[in-house]
């Protein structure tokens, strides 16, 4: 049966690696997947997907104004699919949450769904706050904050390392800009 999953953590949780994992183990069964990644994450270049372990795939980039119903029900037309993979979840629109939904309700194909969940000011991310609300299956992956807990959290740092607190929501980057802090150290601002 088909389901939407979404799959969330902080930084540096293995989102990406858990999304190749799932779509090896697809692909080593003989079924078809497609892959999307947002093209505001440009880190690795445009259409792929780069773990920090190594692991690599193309994939298919989405924008804002993307359709994802209508891009996957006319490649379910050429090619039977079995499951659709989305890398950077957390840049997905309302519309487009929805749209995963007529994928799975309409077209029968499991989506499964990795992101962020919330910003570095705390705050839900737009696709992560649909996707908690309306995904038939959760799970967290788990980071550690520097202090061994569970880092629940994500603050953005400056050049200096110091804990940058207002900017824009959306800044691209990678351990040279974000850490993975529990709630405490977020709030204390207590990074080491």
């Amino acid at each position: 049966m088909a389901t939407l999953h979404f799959t969330y953590s902080t930084m540096n949780a293995g989102k990406s690696t858990a999304l190749l994992q799932s779509n090896h183990g697809y692909k080593e069964r003989g079924m078809n997947t497609m892959i999307f990644t947002s093209s505001k994450d440009d880190r690795y270049g445009d259409s792929e997907i780069v773990s920090r372990i190594g692991l690599r795939a193309d994939a298919e980039t989405f924008t804002e104004s993307d359709n994802l119903f209508k891009i996957v029900k006319a490649h379910h037309a050429k090619q039977t699919l079995n499951c659709v993979l989305i890398d950077e979840a957390q840049f997905l629109t309302k519309n487009q949450v929805i749209e995963l939904g007529q994928i799975v309700d309409q077209l029968k194909i499991t989506v499964m769904a990795y992101g962020i969940r919330t910003d570095f000011q705390g705050e839900l991310f737009d696709g992560s706050k649909y996707l908690l609300a309306w995904a038939d299956r959760l799970k967290e992956l788990r980071a550690v904050c520097h202090c061994g807990k569970k880092a629940t959290m994500i603050v953005r740092v400056n050049d200096d390392g110091e804990i940058l607190r207002e900017g824009e929501q959306i800044d691209i980057g990678g351990n040279e800009k974000y850490l993975s802090l529990c709630r405490k150290h977020f709030y204390s601002g207590t990074i080491e």
